[in-house]
């Protein structure tokens, strides 16, 4: 699957459970980008430094009361399938998604549609990160450009793909736990399923 660093937002894409399914489902997609590519976007983002700072910090003081995964529960983010691991690529994790903040279409450094948690040995979870997420086509109509969070360019998920997912551009945001390939990329190799229970 091809990919380019580009940046959009949706505009009136009503919620639905295609909606809710697909946001479900983009991180299968993502897993099958390679990590080169993602930090080669990292690198060529518009972003400056001090830009990327402030995103990282807006969205740890957004998500800091989700440390606690049943307040994130209560606002409406949901686990949609479980935890989401490369085969050599390290993980994404746990991802919560909040369906009304996706049908919205809105870009928002302090609602993401997404908040990423990852297993722990004691059987709770910890807050990694946060995603964005809006589908090309809604964000398209808009006719503003492509999506950016402070200058932080999204990463471009072409259709048709395998998963039959229409096209859509998303940022990963490590900030409760720094990504050595950047903090906007895809996978962090740091992150790790092996203790996920599904059953629990």
């Amino acid at each position: 699957m091809n990919t380019q660093t580009v940046s959009h937002t949706s505009g009136k894409a009503t919620f639905s459970s295609r909606i809710l399914a697909a946001a479900a489902l983009f991180v299968v997609v993502a897993g099958s980008l390679p990590v080169l590519a993602q930090h080669s976007h990292d690198m060529q983002s518009d972003a400056s430094a001090a830009q990327r700072s402030a995103l990282i910090k807006i969205v740890r003081q957004a998500t800091e009361r989700f440390k606690d995964v049943s307040v994130a529960e209560r606002e409406g983010y949901a686990l949609q399938f479980g935890c989401v691991s490369g085969p050599d690529s390290g993980a994404m994790g746990l991802h919560y998604v909040n369906g009304d903040i996706v049908g919205s279409g809105v870009l928002d450094p302090t609602r993401p549609q997404i908040v990423i948690y990852e297993p722990t040995p004691d059987g709770r979870l910890k807050l990694i990160g946060a995603d964005f997420l809006v589908f090309a086509d809604a964000w398209d109509a808009k006719k503003i450009g492509p999506p950016q969070l402070m200058g932080q360019l999204f990463h471009y998920f072409e259709a048709p793909n395998r998963f039959g997912l229409p096209a859509f551009y998303t940022l990963h945001v490590w900030a409760w736990k720094d990504n050595p390939n950047g903090a906007f990329v895809n996978w962090h190799p740091n992150v790790s399923c092996k203790l996920f229970n599904p059953g629990l």
